[in-house]
This record gives structure tokens, C-alpha cells and sequence, in this order.
């Protein structure tokens, strides 16, 4: 319970902190979830949303994960690689509380992720302004999961990318 106090707490400051910073404002009802996702992804990536790129690229193995920042940022770059990291950790034993925690709901797709944990591989890979994070699997299931939840974060996170851009 206290985790989620302070995960919330966290929450409210970094909307405090998007509005004071510039970031841009919610504007309609629809822009609320939107900014939602945000607020909580700074929070559980530990940089600006807003300022940074995603990318999830479903591939015919499974998919990849990037996130980088959109401009020179060193400290920023580290703090995703520290957090693919633990992605990486966390998805591999099966753990998708921190995707949950962003969209504030179950993410598709995570549910047989986690009961196929064992037949997916999580990499890291390191990238100029941030990393990548590669799942692997041979299992058709699993792959299917994978992409099911790469569609999701490509929806609710408004990338519309598939690819590198």
C-alpha cells in the first residue's frame, strides 16, 4: 500500500512538473489519459516523456523496445539504460507490474508473457541517447503475446511507429 502512496505521489509531481517545465498542456478530455501515461512514465523511467522517443517494433522473433532521448542528454540516456535493465530483469521473471503501472491497467498481452516466461529472452541493447530492449522467442504464443502488447504501448503511448525512425 505504501508503495502506491509514493508511486502516486510521484505522479503528481511529475505533472506538476510538465506543466512548470513547459511540456504541453492537457487540453481535452481524450489528451487526459494521454497525459496520464506520461506523467507515470516519467515517474517509472525516470525521464521526460515528452522529450523522448519510443519505438516498439513488432519483428517475426518477438519485437523490440526502444527508447532514447530526443536531444544530447547524457544523464538522461544513463537513467533509460538503468531502466531497460530492470525491464529486462523484471519481464524475464515474469513481472509486469511497471507496464500496469503506466497505463493504470493490465496490458494486454502481459498475462501469457508471464506464464511463457520461460521461452522468451530479454536483451539490452545500448543506444546513443538510450537503449533497446530485444524479446525473443520461438514459441508462437508467446510471440503472438509479444505483439499484442506492442500494438498496445504503440497505441496508448500515441507512437504509431513500427520501426526505426
Amino acid at each position: 500500500m505504501a508503495r502506491h502512496r509514493f508511486a502516486w505521489l510521484g505522479v503528481t509531481l511529475a505533472c506538476m512538473a510538465c506543466r512548470l517545465g513547459g511540456s504541453p498542456a492537457v487540453t481535452t478530455a481524450s489528451d487526459e489519459g494521454f497525459a496520464g501515461v506520461q506523467a507515470r512514465g516519467q515517474v517509472a523511467m525516470g525521464v521526460n516523456q515528452y522529450t523522448s522517443t519510443h519505438v516498439f517494433q513488432p519483428l517475426p522473433d518477438g519485437g523490440r523496445i526502444e527508447l532514447q532521448r530526443n536531444g544530447a542528454d547524457s544523464v538522461g540516456a544513463a537513467q533509460i539504460r538503468r531502466h531497460m535493465e530492470l525491464i529486462a530483469r523484471q519481464f524475464a521473471a515474469g513481472d509486469f507490474h511497471l507496464p500496469g503501472f503506466v497505463h493504470h491497467r493490465d496490458v494486454p498481452g502481459t498475462a501469457v508473457m508471464s506464464a511463457r516466461r520461460a521461452s522468451v529472452r530479454y536483451t539490452v541493447e545500448t543506444l546513443l541517447r538510450g537503449a533497446a530492449l530485444r524479446l525473443q522467442s520461438s514459441d508462437s504464443t508467446a510471440i503472438a503475446a509479444i505483439h499484442e502488447f506492442l500494438a498496445f504501448q504503440r497505441q496508448d503511448h500515441h507512437t504509431g511507429a513500427t520501426h526505426d525512425s
